[in-house]
């Protein structure tokens, strides 16, 4: 376990020893005593929260609405700084789910999320009790690994996949690090471009051009977070000029490049995941289009 310090919050965090079971799925293990007002940053996944702790992870959603908790949270979630998190005594493993597998293993579709926090309980019911407890019960972090990547295994296989099109445009956004143009996606799978919108939406949970938003601003707040100018971020990940990655970063977040440049939950990313390669790289995109 590491030890990540950032201002007047500790977290340990820690990280599976061994690939999981389904693509497209990845976790993190969080011990953090006091946890302060943490705003959510909109990342290109599903988060799954899984608290098992003695005390209980607060999330602070949009018009006053509170979860307490396990949870679950659509990609993009926090967008304008709408959701914060906070709490005491906070163990959680914390899963990220790409768009693609998500509706197995949910259950359900992200886009019944619609953009909110969702009680985890509200989702799947008593499981979401007997996961709690069977997660205080390891003995272990890699334990609690296992076990979780187990359930959410079983649960993908048994789950509907989505349209082979929709999995092949998410992955080319992915792979294009936000650079993909949707009318070029419809034409590559053979689909106009109001049915791709339609399947994309009702399946991972938000239309195509949302989604080569959010992949490019995640990959430029790494960018920032890392400490690279605003500048360079903006001319190396596809943005206008500066000024488009501020409005972009501003709708995003609800703040400024220069502050989100110091967000303590993106700048955990780095050991919580080394890399964050939930999905497949643009080679391996390339080689797996469509005929």
């Amino acid at each position: 376990m590491q030890t990540f310090a950032h201002g007047a919050a500790t977290w340990d965090v820690e990280c599976p020893r061994r690939p999981g079971r389904a693509t497209g799925v990845t976790m993190a293990g969080f011990r953090v005593r006091d946890l302060e007002a943490l705003r959510i940053v909109p990342h290109p996944a599903v988060t799954l929260l899984l608290d098992f702790g003695d005390g209980s992870p607060v999330v602070d959603g949009a018009a006053g609405r509170q979860e307490r908790g396990s949870v679950v949270a659509g990609p993009g979630t926090g967008s304008g700084g709408a959701v914060w998190a906070r709490g005491k005594n906070v163990e959680c493993v914390q899963v990220r789910l790409s768009p693609v597998v998500a509706r197995a293993v949910l259950g359900a579709s992200p886009a019944e999320l619609d953009g909110a926090v969702v009680a985890l309980g509200d989702l799947w019911g008593r499981e979401a009790s007997r996961i709690r407890e069977r997660l205080r019960d390891a003995p272990s972090w890699q334990d609690r690994f296992a076990w979780t990547d187990a359930l959410l295994a079983r649960r993908h296989e048994a789950g509907p996949p989505v349209d082979p099109e929709v999995a092949w445009a998410w992955r080319r956004i992915v792979g294009s690090g936000g650079l993909a143009r949707v009318d070029a996606l419809a034409a590559e799978v053979g689909w106009s471009r109001k049915r791709l919108w339609s399947r994309f939406r009702s399946q991972l949970g938000l239309p195509p051009k949302r989604a080569v938003r959010l992949v490019r601003f995640d990959r430029a707040a790494h960018r920032l977070v890392a400490g690279e100018g605003a500048a360079r971020v903006a001319a190396d990940t596809g943005y206008a000029d500066q000024s488009h990655l501020h409005r972009d970063v501003m709708a995003f977040t609800g703040a400024t490049p220069a502050a989100v440049a110091g967000e303590r939950f993106l700048a955990v990313d780095e050991l919580a995941w080394p890399g964050r390669a939930a999905e497949p790289s643009s080679a391996q995109v390339r080689g797996s289009c469509l005929p």
